[in-house]
């Protein structure tokens, strides 16, 4: 197999993999929200958990499913992160796109399911958590805001980001990432 043959296939495969592992829906509001956010056209993720380091045992369920190395061509940019967490009787989804230094740049909720609690996806209200780090401490007692009628997925949501942030320092730790 030649390099230029090699090169595609390990750029196409985990974008293929990636095909099967997110519904299309989601795959879609991920693909917009990465492309707008590094205001680029095209770009390719790579699994970063392997299973070399699927032994951590970290905070976050992070698997080679929901946790990816982004790309513009062969220039690294960046992480996503992209997970359910609980609501009062359902889950929503959301993602979490993070730079080259494990700072989060932007959160979104992609898919809310229940009648209240939704305003845990505005802009303002996920802005608190852009600045965050990996290893940084967030909580919704202390430093992340509450949302009147919203109390169960204020606290999932920085909940989810708090062990985020924990499992990135502990990938860090271990020379993962």
């Amino acid at each position: 197999m030649s390099n230029s043959l090699r090169n595609i296939a390990f750029w196409m495969l985990p974008l293929l993999l990636m095909g099967f592992g997110l519904p299309k829906n989601i795959q879609k509001k991920v693909d917009k929200e990465i492309k707008n956010y590094f205001e680029i056209e095209t770009f390719s993720m790579k699994p970063v958990i392997n299973d070399h380091n699927q032994h951590l045992e970290l905070p976050s369920k992070i698997s080679d499913q929901n946790f990816f190395q982004l790309y513009d061509e062969q220039t690294h940019i960046g992480y996503l992160y992209i997970d359910q967490a609980p609501s009062k009787t359902a889950k929503f989804d959301y993602m979490v796109l993070l730079d080259n230094n494990l700072k989060i740049v932007k959160s979104k909720v992609l898919i809310y399911r229940e009648e209240y609690g939704g305003e845990i996806g505005s802009k303002r209200w996920l802005k608190q958590f852009e600045g965050k780090m990996a290893g940084n401490r967030v909580d919704h007692e202390n430093n992340i805001d509450g949302i009147a009628g919203a109390t169960i997925s204020v606290r999932s949501m920085t909940n989810a980001i708090d062990e985020l942030l924990q499992s990135l320092a502990i990938l860090k730790e271990n020379e993962v990432l």
